[in-house]
């Protein structure tokens, strides 16, 4: 079956976040990485994130933000040099081997590059397979057989292609292979990492597609992570802004598209095109002066001062903190004062209560 059996429009990104509990949760996270030479890159300093049952959390940033770093973290593929990580309350971060193996299972990676992703000596049945067996699901040649044939199935793949090797595929049937891989552990969350930027534009809409249907139909939850807003608007119930190892901006997509709280995120939106030629021939873009500064030396107070057209006489001294601006929609930005106590990103329970 090729990627165009299933071409459809793209629907418009859904209106706010839906009603459910926190299935991750991660606390002063750090990621560290030695750097000869000179002070440690911090690549992920700092972060408070919840991701909700059943929606889809989109982490949008430029490249070297610490965005997927911040993914790999979150299923310990990478270590975190601080902070805590919780699982349906299950501290992540103590977990042995044992413990990261039934992780696995529940937390499942789509990589951003399929074909690196993927083993080109195996056939693709035998990759889909691979997690059966690592978790015991499904006993039996026959009955695994049958399982890879519906995963591939649910990916829009006919089961011929059990037989076939990576390179016999296109990029976009190779990215449903991988989906199809995440989905066999029967995972609560799925970690997208960039699934669609190594795909032609044709594709793209075609694998966003597939990604929501798979939520409909089976109730996962997602974080996808990209660098692409106008995709993460497309996928996400809400949105997470992410600069130089930190989180920026939380809120819903709604909130986040008609009132963006942080000068980065109102950049970011100035660059996605508008579908109304005299409105996107009318606006005014932002364009940001300088370079991302290094992650082994971010500026001191605001991250994001060195770049931000709006910086004024706090922003080099103190580092803000990420606060509700109202309605649980928080940014970390001197320009909204101290509206109340700092919550973490997607906690609202001290939003609007006085400082200590």
């Amino acid at each position: 079956m090729s990627d165009e059996a299933t071409t459809e429009p793209m629907p418009p990104g859904p209106p706010g976040p839906p009603a459910g509990d926190v299935l991750l949760r991660a606390e002063g996270l750090h990621v560290h990485f030695p750097n000869r030479g000179g002070p440690p890159v911090r690549a992920v300093d700092g972060v408070d994130i919840e991701v909700r049952r059943g929606e889809t959390l989109g982490l949008v940033g430029e490249s070297g933000c610490g965005k997927s770093t911040l993914g790999s973290a979150l299923l310990r593929l990478v270590e975190p040099t601080a902070g805590r990580i919780e699982l349906d309350g299950t501290d992540v971060s103590a977990l042995g081997r044992r413990g990261l193996r039934a992780l696995r299972r529940r937390v499942a990676m789509v990589f951003q590059d399929p074909y690196a992703s993927l083993d080109p000596r195996q056939t693709i049945g035998r990759i889909v397979a691979e997690p059966l067996e690592v978790h015991g699901l499904h006993p039996g040649r026959s009955a695994r057989r049958d399982r890879v044939d519906e995963l591939l199935g649910l990916v829009g793949l006919d089961p011929s292609f059990r037989g076939r090797r990576p390179h016999e595929l296109s990029g976009g049937q190779r990215q449903r292979v991988g989906i199809a891989r995440a989905l066999a552990g029967e995972p609560d969350l799925i970690v997208c990492d960039e699934p669609i930027a190594s795909l032609d534009v044709s594709i793209q809409a075609q694998v966003l597609n597939l990604l929501d249907r798979l939520q409909r139909e089976l109730g996962l939850t997602y974080l996808f992570i990209a660098h692409d807003l106008a995709a993460v608007q497309h996928v996400s119930d809400r949105i997470a802004v992410m600069y130089l190892g930190r989180i920026v901006e939380v809120g819903a997509n709604a909130q986040v598209a008609a009132d963006p709280a942080h000068p980065y995120t109102r950049a970011l939106l100035s660059a996605v095109p508008l579908p109304d030629p005299p409105a996107e021939r009318a606006r005014q873009r932002i364009v940001l002066e300088g370079d991302v500064p290094s992650p082994s030396a971010p500026p001191s107070g605001c991250r994001f001062r060195t770049r931000c057209p709006e910086v004024f006489e706090p922003c080099p001294e103190v580092d803000p903190a990420l606060q509700d601006t109202g309605g649980g929609h928080l940014a970390a930005c001197h320009l909204h004062g101290v509206v109340g106590t700092p919550v973490h990103a997607g906690d609202e329970a001290g939003a609007g209560s006085p400082p200590p």
